[in-house]
């Protein structure tokens, strides 16, 4: 069976489309906010008198993660360019 545009299916495929890249885009800023708040307690934990040097590894490593599916996601939200 062929997909036709003008099919009754086309508008509910458009639909979870739309749905779709809306939860990525959604996602991609609770990601940005969650890299915010944490390069926050990471500056704030840094300046203390004595910064506990365990826990400062372990935000900075997980705002790396952050960062990291912060470009994946930003990588699947863009249009690829023809090579």
């Amino acid at each position: 069976m062929a997909f036709v545009l003008d099919s009754p299916l086309h508008p509910l495929l458009h639909s979870q489309l739309q749905a779709h890249l809306h939860s990525h885009a959604r996602r991609l800023i609770e990601l940005r906010i969650a890299h915010a708040d944490l390069d926050a307690s990471v500056d704030h934990l840094a300046r203390s008198a004595v910064p506990d040097e365990l826990l400062l590894r372990r935000l900075k490593k997980r705002r790396l993660g952050l960062r990291d599916e912060i470009a994946r996601l930003e990588r699947l939200l863009e249009p690829q360019e023809p090579a």
